[in-house]
């Protein structure tokens, strides 16, 4: 026996109408609403099935297009790091500034991919027009979003022509506290590590928009020393003992001139400088091997290196009364 929700729903009502006094005709009207209700239910049911009876080619159709487009995404992408690859081969061959090698790899990077995605669209059947009016109404709207990415790109660019520093320098931008040894320079970003290693992504705004200071761009650098000894003590003596140790160190440039002066007259010391010439490589550390150097050497000639001092008098009431 298949059960009629109808029939089911008459019977209940009637037995209620019997039951409550419902007059024949509510129960006839409520039978009615019910049973044009369900067949409007069935019937969408039955236009929903005929049309995925009906559709199904065009799904299997769609279903092997993204297939297909994704199968093309990943050999395009294999494709374009074998490109890339090979271009990079080629900017070794002939010893490229490394800055620029980046830069042109990160920007063929991602040409490439764009028009990876521009050919599988078109091979989805949208009309290339299409697609170069979609952009160019919706290049007006991404440019102002990416105004400061904008800039980056600009940025970069301005980098590889001006060139103020290569990958390799140690580089500080004073104004935002950034200090560091250039990695990369890529399209929109330079990365810096710094002497913990740590690695810091700085805009490339930033860097053309500030002013910095590339402490290796030059092969030299100059050593610039203070040393305070007490005013008690031998000056000419201590000038003479740091003379002796910058011609024995091995790193300073004897052939440039090396400077001992006394450089002011502080409250608590006689301030000497020193200046010479090193390799810029070799300058942290000839810097801190000098400094213990000049240490050790003073503390064994007996020459004093002060620190602030402070005298303070205390007197008695008696002395005061006396005064």
């Amino acid at each position: 026996m298949i059960w009629n929700p109808v029939q089911t729903g008459g019977s209940v009502l009637s037995t209620l109408a019997g039951t409550t006094n419902v007059t024949d005709e509510s129960v006839s009207d409520v039978i009615d609403s019910a049973a044009k209700a369900t067949n409007e239910a069935a019937e969408e049911v039955n236009q929903f099935v005929q049309f995925i009876e009906n559709n199904i080619p065009n799904f299997i159709d769609f279903g092997v297009r993204v297939a297909l487009a994704l199968v093309a995404f990943f050999i395009g992408g294999k494709v374009i790091g074998w490109i890339r690859k090979l271009v990079r081969r080629s900017f070794e061959q002939t010893n490229m500034d490394a800055g620029v090698a980046q830069f042109i790899d990160s920007l063929l990077k991602f040409g490439l991919y764009a028009l990876l995605v521009f050919m599988i669209a078109t091979n989805f059947g949208i009309e290339s027009s299409s697609i170069a009016a979609l952009i160019a109404s919706a290049g007006v709207a991404v440019g102002l979003a990416l105004q400061g990415s904008l800039s980056n790109f600009a940025g970069g660019i301005l980098i590889l022509l001006l060139k103020p520093f290569a990958v390799g320098d140690y580089i500080i931008v004073t104004q935002e506290n950034i200090e560091g040894t250039v990695k990369e320079i890529q399209i929109f970003y330079t990365k810096l590590a710094t002497v913990d290693n740590q690695t810091v992504v700085v805009p490339n705004s930033i860097l053309t928009n500030n002013s910095l200071t590339n402490v290796t761009a030059r092969p030299e650098r100059q050593l610039d020393l203070k040393v305070g000894i007490a005013y008690d003590s031998d000056l000419q003596k201590a000038k003479r003992l740091i003379e002796d140790m910058m011609l024995q160190d091995p790193c300073i440039i004897q052939n440039e001139k090396v400077k001992v002066f006394v450089d002011s007259l502080a409250d608590s010391a006689v301030m000497i400088g020193l200046r010479a010439w090193v390799k810029t490589e070799e300058y942290w550390a000839t810097r801190w091997r000098l400094l213990e150097q000049i240490k050790t050497t003073f503390d064994a000639e007996q020459i004093e290196i002060p620190y602030n001092q402070l005298t303070v008098t205390v007197r008695s009431e008696k002395e005061e009364k006396n005064s």
